[in-house]
Order: structure tokens, then C-alpha cells, then sequence
């Protein structure tokens, strides 16, 4: 390879066609290989340029850097079975937590979807945006109340919501993703009539022989049916749709839903391949504080039954459980903490969550 800066796949001529992102992968770990590591920018094939490649000195730096390209070659093949396996099916991704607030994890977070996108996976996206609605509604001196660890969600907090939700916190996702180039279209549900919703209702425990309190917590919804119509346009033309929480009524008023429920819905009505579930946790802990990688529905009901699983798990895990019995492959509960989470969980043996089956 010549000295000078030039682009590894050559001069671009009609007659040459684009090679695909997983050749250019598989063409830059060989020269890695070769070559003991490279710098890159700008390409017009791949997004990749190569500078001039440091000079073979010792030894010694020849068999470190064929040692680790050695490494990244095992990490591929290791990934094979499960990008052939994943190829051209839908996995739904809840990003939430923080892995929404950490700004290498945001840049990892978007380099993983356009990853998936670009090797034939369907990624949709659905995302939370709790402490952003919080950080706006405390500006605008607006109070926030819970019941049952639901906000009490008024009209006029409902604008906050929506607000935040649709117009800061979807589009500045999109505008990752498209950043660090991928083709991403930020949605909500009014888009399309995507997610139809209705109001939820909260009941409070009486005395015996009593009827339940049906308590109003405002314009906070369920999800009724899906319209999956503008998801498989999109994926058609090969966009990342990226969805707001937010559905509406048959009253046509927005209504604020649970992402993870919103997740949910999505992927049983698109069939997808898996759900995974971003948090703020190492995944479902046992009594002794151990990761359990993977349980089938029936022991998650024993594990809640037991007290094994409780508190904020328990709604994650029957959401999973939800997906799984209604037709999806499988759901996953993953630490979004852990940089390329969702590479680990899905294109490694071991994984790095707790799996759902």
C-alpha cells in the first residue's frame, strides 16, 4: 500500500460497485492483522481513510499487534453464528437509564444500532426519558406527584411531557445515530397512529367485602393495539425508527406510557427476534446476589412467588415474560452501564444480562 493517504478500497469508478460495511469490517481487520493498526477517517465507501501505517520496527511490536488482531479475528468468527442466525429479524431495544445520560456510552449506545442496522437487524428503538421530564418540570416550578410509583400526570404536565419526550429527547437520539452515521426517524405514537392508548386505571386496596379505590393519576395510558404500517415503511428503506412513549386516545388526547411497556407492545406485534431491556442494573440477581443469565417464564413466576425477583424488577421481568408468551423469541434485561451491552448480550456466548425464554 502506498505511502500517501488514499482510501484502502480505491479510486471510486461507476464500474466498481460499493463494497458492503461487513466486507469493509472484515478488509480493516485484515489489515490490522497485517499491517499492526491503522488510522482512519473520512471514506467515501466505508467512512474510513487510512493514514500512513507505522512502520514494522522490532519484533516484538509485530507479534503484539498480530496477536491482537488475532483476538479481533476470534471476536468476529465468535459473532458468525449469531449475525447469521439474527439476520434479517427485528430486535427492539428499550435505551434507557444511564446509558442516556453518560456521553461515551450514548456514542457506544448509537455505534451498536447502526452496527445491527448494517450487518441485515432490524433495530427498533423506544426510549424512556424520566429524569429529563423531572429536570424540566422543576424549571417550570410544576410539581411532580406519584401514586403507586405512577406520575400524576395533569394536561398541563402532560405538554412538559410531551415536549421533552418528542421534541428534545427522541430528536436528540435521531441526531446521534445520524451523527455517527446511521439513518435514524425519530416518532411518536400520534405518528401513523402507531400506538393507541387508553387511560390507565390504578386501584387502591379497601377493607374487606369493599370494592377497590379506582384512583385518576391523569393522562397516563396503556397501550391498546399497535399499528405497525409506518415501522415496516421505514424499515423498508432502511431507517432506525427511534419512538417516543407518547400514544393517543380515541379522543385524540396524548397519553404517557411506560417505555418498557410501550417496548413490549411493539415487539409482540412486529414478532420480533428479542427484547432487550436497558437499566441501571447487572440484570436479575439470586438471593446470594448472582446473575442469573437465563430463566424460562414459569421459574420467573416461582422466582416472584419466592421473593427472589421484587421491587422495580418484578415489572421489567413481567414485561419480558408478557413478550415472551406472546411470540417473541426471546427478552433480555441488560446493564446499560456496560459499554456495547447489547453486542455482548447478543453476539457472545455468555452474555452480559439475564435473558428471558
Amino acid at each position: 500500500m502506498p505511502e500517501e493517504r488514499g482510501c484502502f478500497f480505491g479510486n471510486r469508478s461507476p464500474e466498481r460497485p460499493k463494497p458492503s460495511p461487513f466486507l469493509a469490517l472484515c478488509r480493516l481487520s485484515s489489515l490490522q492483522i497485517a499491517a499492526g493498526g491503522l488510522c482512519f477517517a473520512d471514506c467515501p465507501y466505508s467512512g474510513a481513510v487510512f493514514n500512513t501505517i507505522s512502520p514494522r520496527t522490532a519484533n516484538h511490536n509485530k507479534q503484539t499487534a498480530m496477536h491482537t488482531g488475532i483476538e479481533k479475528a476470534k471476536i468476529l468468527i465468535e459473532s458468525l453464528p449469531y449475525i447469521k442466525k439474527f439476520y434479517g429479524k427485528t430486535v427492539v431495544i428499550k435505551y434507557g437509564g444511564h446509558a442516556m445520560v453518560d456521553e461515551e456510552l450514548k456514542k457506544n449506545f448509537a455505534l451498536d444500532i447502526i452496527l445491527m442496522k448494517y450487518i441485515g437487524i432490524n433495530p427498533v428503538v423506544v426510549h424512556g426519558g424520566g429524569p429529563q421530564i423531572n429536570k424540566f418540570l422543576s424549571k417550570m416550578n410544576i410539581k411532580s406527584d406519584y401514586i403507586q410509583g405512577m406520575r400524576i400526570t395533569d394536561g398541563e404536565t402532560m405538554d412538559v411531557v410531551e415536549m421533552v419526550l418528542v421534541g428534545k429527547v427522541n430528536k436528540e437520539i435521531v441526531s446521534l445515530i445520524n451523527f455517527h452515521g446511521g439513518k435514524a426517524v425519530g416518532l411518536s405514537g400520534r405518528d401513523g397512529d402507531l400506538i393507541k392508548a387508553k387511560k390507565m386505571q390504578i386501584m387502591k386496596a379497601q377493607a374487606e367485602n369493599t370494592p377497590p379505590e379506582i384512583i385518576d393519576i391523569g393522562r397516563v395510558g396503556e397501550v391498546t393495539t399497535v399499528n405497525p404500517k409506518i415501522l415496516h415503511t421505514l424499515d423498508a428503506q432502511d431507517f432506525i425508527p427511534v419512538i417516543a412513549p407518547v400514544g393517543v386516545g380515541e379522543d385524540g388526547q396524548a397519553y404517557n406510557i411506560n417505555a418498557d411497556l410501550v417496548a413490549g407492545a411493539i415487539a409482540t406485534h412486529l414478532k420480533a427476534e428479542k427484547l432487550i431491556l436497558l437499566t441501571d442494573v447487572a440484570g436479575v440477581l439470586d438471593k446470594e446476589g448472582t446473575l442469573i443469565s437465563s430463566m424460562s417464564c414459569d421459574t420467573a413466576d416461582q422466582y416472584i412467588k419466592d421473593g427472589v425477583i421484587a421491587g422495580g424488577m418484578i415489572p421489567k421481568v413481567k414485561c419480558c415474560q408478557g413478550v415472551v408468551r406472546g411470540g417473541v423469541g426471546k427478552a433480555h434485561i441488560v446493564d446499560g452501564r456496560v459499554e456495547h451491552a447489547i453486542l455482548l448480550e447478543m453476539f457472545t456466548q455468555q452474555g452480559v444480562g439475564t435473558e428471558v425464554v
